[in-house]
């Protein structure tokens, strides 16, 4: 039996107060015409992690984001050209970034999450699976991080999570524990975001470290 394998990446960027994903307008057979998330086979001596950034690359011309390998897909129906493997990943990028479609595809476009048009392909769960995996990991890790720009307010950072954990966190709640955790850098910068100008901050990812083993980060 000859089986191929592919990668395939959930982008996800937080734009407008809403967590969206970035998706593809094939421009070929097999579901010419229906969105779908970036991704193609493997090279020859080309690793997976290779693979996936050279897809992203090449279709959208996203790089340097955050990546992380989420699940393998194979169910044997999944693709009507044969029996096909996909290495699925997810990436997180900060902001709106100036896309372009690949050879294979006509758009590139970034949708809400939860207003998906139709998918090519077992599509729609992958991304489903990737957004359960960012749900759980923005709790115990700092991925929720690598949605924002480097300088950013508390109620920026705060609207990253309450976005992606789908409820409302008490503001003052919420900061006292930030205070705790001490892994906010404060700068003499401020941006107006509301009535009066907010605080900056950076992400202090050499303090996050002492964190690493001490479960659950961030018990909103």
């Amino acid at each position: 039996m000859n089986i191929r394998v592919a990668v395939d990446i959930v982008i996800f960027s937080l734009l407008d107060t809403q967590l969206r994903v970035l998706l593809i307008k094939r421009g070929i057979p097999p579901f010419k015409g229906r969105m779908a998330i970036p991704g193609g086979f493997i090279h020859t001596n080309e690793s997976l992690e290779r693979a996936a950034l050279r897809e992203l690359k090449e279709e959208t011309g996203v790089r340097d984001v955050f990546l992380e390998q989420l699940y393998s897909f194979g169910d044997p129906r999944r693709d009507p050209r044969g029996r096909v493997l996909s290495v699925a990943y997810y990436a997180l990028i900060p902001g709106e970034h100036k896309l372009r479609a690949g050879s294979d595809a006509s758009e590139a476009q970034w949708y809400p999450v939860d207003q998906l048009p139709p998918l090519a392909f077992d599509h729609r769960r992958i991304v489903d699976y990737a957004l359960e995996r960012l749900r759980n990991k923005i709790e115990y890790t700092s991925v929720g991080f690598k949605l924002l720009p480097r300088k950013f307010s508390l109620p920026e950072l705060q609207a990253v999570y309450e976005t992606i954990l789908g409820k409302d966190l008490d503001k003052r709640n919420f900061r006292k524990k930030m205070d705790l955790l001490r892994i906010l850098k404060p700068l003499n910068e401020w941006r107006r975001t509301g009535r009066k100008p907010a605080r900056l901050y950076t992400f202090a990812g050499k303090d996050f470290e002492r964190f690493k083993d001490k479960g659950i980060l961030f018990p909103f």
